[in-house]
């Protein structure tokens, strides 16, 4: 997934590693954990959120199935 989102917007190596140390400067070591620490979270979250509307379609659909 993440190689096609490189190839999308063209990246090869050298760019990769260019972006990653400005990315380093304007954060700095001991934010970049606390970051991606977030951004894990809010996937699980998001996640989670689309598996309980797709329980919730799915009860939904079965209670018009009875009636």
């Amino acid at each position: 997934m993440l190689n096609s989102i490189f190839l999308l917007f063209g990246l090869g190596g050298s760019e990769m590693i260019v972006v990653l140390i400005i990315v380093l400067l304007l954060f700095g070591g001991k934010k970049i954990p606390e970051l991606m620490k977030g951004l894990g979270k809010g996937m699980k979250d998001f996640k989670d959120a689309s598996k309980g509307v797709d329980a919730e379609s799915g009860n939904a659909t079965a209670s018009d199935k009875k009636d």
